[in-house]
This record gives C-alpha cells, sequence and structure tokens, in this order.
C-alpha cells in the first residue's frame, strides 16, 4: 500500500460518530490515553492514534449518530501493556466500566469500558501466547500476509 500522511496507516480504522467531536478527543485522550494527528475543520473529524492502531471520530449529521442509550451495536478493541493501569486511568477520567479486568482462558486479561458517548471499548494485554485448541477454539486458516 501507498503512504498517505492523510490517513492513518493502521490497516482496519473504525470511524465512531459523537455529538461533539472536540470533546470526544479531549475525552478519549485524557481517558484512553489516544493522541489526535489530524484536525478536520473544528468539529468535523478528527484522527487519533493509538500505537500502530487508529480511530476516527466523527460528527453528526446526515444519518450518523453515536448509540442510543442501552444499545451495543459494536465494540472496539484495543491492545495495552497493563489493564489495570489503563482501567484506572479510564475511571478517573470518567469512563463507566462495563467488565473489571478479567483474566481470560485464552490469554488474555481484559476490561470493557464505555465512553459518555456510549460506545464499548475492550481494552486487552496479552498474558500469555495460548493456541485456540487449549480453550476451546479452532484455528480455521491463517491470515494473509497483508501488502
Amino acid at each position: 500500500m501507498k503512504a498517505n500522511r492523510s490517513i492513518p496507516t493502521a490497516t482496519v480504522i473504525p470511524v465512531l460518530i459523537y455529538p461533539d467531536v472536540r470533546e470526544a478527543v479531549t475525552w478519549l485522550s485524557a481517558a484512553f490515553g489516544f493522541v489526535e494527528r489530524v484536525r478536520i475543520g473544528e468539529d468535523h473529524r478528527a484522527q487519533l492514534a493509538f500505537g500502530e492502531g487508529a480511530v476516527i471520530v466523527g460528527d453528526v449529521r446526515q444519518d450518523r449518530r453515536p448509540p442510543r442509550a442501552g444499545e451495543v451495536t459494536h465494540s472496539v478493541m484495543v491492545r495495552v501493556a497493563d489493564v489495570q493501569a489503563h482501567c484506572e486511568r479510564a475511571r478517573a477520567a470518567g469512563a463507566r466500566i462495563v467488565m473489571e479486568p478479567t483474566d481470560f482462558e485464552y490469554g488474555e486479561r481484559q476490561y470493557a469500558a464505555e465512553d459518555p458517548a456510549g460506545h464499548q471499548w475492550t481494552f486487552s494485554q496479552t498474558l500469555a501466547d495460548v493456541a485456540p485448541e487449549e480453550w476451546g477454539g479452532k484455528t480455521v486458516t491463517r491470515p494473509p500476509v497483508s501488502g
């Protein structure tokens, strides 16, 4: 793929809709540690980076809306080095912790949080390299090499 400084380098880039883009950028940076990399208009869109990943914060217009209260249509998973510390940072910034840090048989420690707009986030720390067959999963195919 060609490089383009106007778009994040991540292969998959979620676009999440927020009622107030600037407020969302401030909150996501403080609570989850995202870093704004590109601003498109004052309240239209923002590109946020986290490690090698990215998320785009979009504004409400036409048919784009944030989640409705009590409705979960998606969850964005983000890998972090220390789930416990990340959870405490998010909690201190006002995130609603949906699931406390929990160790899972598939080798991950995870917690789930909801941001002020109702988006669900799962943060995951790798504890061990575990084959899916060890916990009841099944390896179906190896992912293709991108490029």
